[in-house]
């Protein structure tokens, strides 16, 4: 048997070996079967050891306590609707003091919304949804996932790099391999943007989930998209070579679930938005302090200033 052929028999019982070694798993969020990394503990560790970094880079937290207070409830309420099998993760809620329009969260259940995003809402209902998107990235393990996702694709990218560079010049391996390969790095590249589109409509999935068992009106979920949608404006590229979907194309779905999984909670007084409450001890609060501070030249050249890119950091920051 020649070099080439053991490589690519070598390479694939290496991975069939390694997979389930890595941990696969029945998410109890989700249902879904899937490949993780690492464990739960893992993650924890690695969100905990993430967050003061990543609190620095987008200003630090908003010097209020009675903000941060307000946020860990919203959050606790949230957090109790979480489906049982997800363990005790460190949920910690925090309101950055940015004027980028974002939110992300960090493996393990550190979870960050920024001022900015924050002083567009208008209802607890709505800071419910981004927060309870977050907590849906959490609780189906995205990023534990993108990773998995990530090294499976790149394994098996090398392995076919590998058996193309060990075959003879003048055999077809080497002569079709050379021209495929490029093609299949941008297919696996837009394999993962899909798979990126996907986890943002089951964090949106997830959201309204999380709300409406805490008593909040899903409909706020479909209040942030277009407040996202707004603030985009018009310049977006095309949805298929994005990390997320158009706002429009998450309003269709969201639309969708408030038709049929969420009806009983429309026009439904049990479902509530607070939007007092949230003016009170959210919006009155922010406006007694000073205007949060632009970011750095290297956070304005990120992705993640664009609003249609919200909750880009999510896979960003753990990679």
């Amino acid at each position: 048997m020649n070099r080439t052929r053991k490589l690519l028999i070598i390479y694939p019982l290496i991975l069939f070996v390694l997979l389930p070694a890595v941990g696969c798993t029945v998410n109890p969020a989700t249902g879904k079967r899937s490949f993780t990394l690492m464990s739960w503990e893992k993650e924890k560790a690695l969100g905990l050891a993430a967050a003061p970094e990543m609190t620095e880079a987008f200003g630090g937290e908003v010097p209020d306590a009675s903000i941060a207070d307000y946020t860990n409830e919203v959050g606790a309420k949230l957090v109790t609707g979480v489906e049982q099998g997800v363990p005790d993760l460190d949920w910690e809620f925090t309101v950055l003091n940015s004027p980028v329009i974002n939110a992300f969260a960090l493996p393990g259940g550190k979870i960050f919304i920024s001022r900015g995003l924050a002083e567009q809402l208008g209802s607890e209902a709505e800071f419910a949804g981004v927060l309870g998107h977050e907590i849906g990235h959490v609780t189906a393990r995205h990023s534990n996932q993108q990773m998995s996702a990530q090294l499976g694709i790149n394994f098996a990218i090398g392995a076919v790099a590998a058996g193309v560079g060990l075959s003879d010049a003048d055999s077809d391996v080497r002569k079709y391999g050379q021209l495929g390969l490029p093609a299949v790095a941008v297919g696996s590249n837009l394999f993962l943007l899909k798979f990126g589109r996907s986890e943002e409509l089951e964090a949106d999935m997830l959201g309204m989930r999380y709300m409406s068992r805490a008593g909040y009106d899903p409909k706020g979920q479909l209040e942030v998209m277009y407040i996202l949608k707004d603030a985009a404006g018009g310049a977006r590229q095309p949805e298929w070579l994005s990390t997320h979907p158009l706002p429009e194309s998450r309003i269709r779905a969201i639309e969708e679930l408030l038709a049929t999984d969420y009806a009983n909670t429309q026009n439904n007084p049990a479902f509530k938005t607070h939007q007092a409450r949230y003016q009170s001890r959210m919006l009155d609060q922010l406006m007694t302090l000073p205007p949060a501070p632009m970011p750095s030249q290297d956070a304005q050249a990120s992705a993640m200033m664009h609003p249609s890119l919200y909750c880009q950091h999510c896979r960003e920051s753990v990679n």
